[in-house]
């Protein structure tokens, strides 16, 4: 059985164009990273993008959620959110032990029954 008759050349195919298609920005990011100063005003300005863009999502998802979380009522995904948040701060400012603090939240919220 040959690679054609396997679908084998296929599955390298596709596995050739997506490495070529994201290896070339990989290292024109190493190139062009080791230029940026991230003091300057651009650098600021994406990264205040990037955060609002973050902001405006985590609202959403708390104020005007689709899925699962539609189920859960608002005053759950308050807590969840402040509690999260409150882990934020807490622990230095560290995003994964907010994200986890709020996520762990949410699971216990819907594990104890609230009467």
């Amino acid at each position: 059985m040959g690679a054609l008759e396997t679908g084998l050349s296929g599955y390298l195919a596709l596995f050739a164009a997506g490495f070529l298609a994201t290896e070339i920005w990989r290292w024109l990011g190493l190139l062009v990273g080791s230029r940026l100063d991230v003091a300057g005003e651009v650098f600021q300005w994406v990264r205040a993008v990037a955060t609002a863009l973050v902001a405006g999502m985590v609202a959403r998802m708390v104020l005007f959620p689709a899925g699962a979380l539609a189920d859960v009522p608002l005053t759950v995904r308050l807590t969840a959110f402040a509690g999260g948040f409150v882990c934020y701060y807490a622990l230095k400012r560290n995003l994964a032990v907010g994200v986890g603090g709020g996520a762990a939240l949410l699971v216990l919220a819907q594990l104890v029954p609230i009467r």
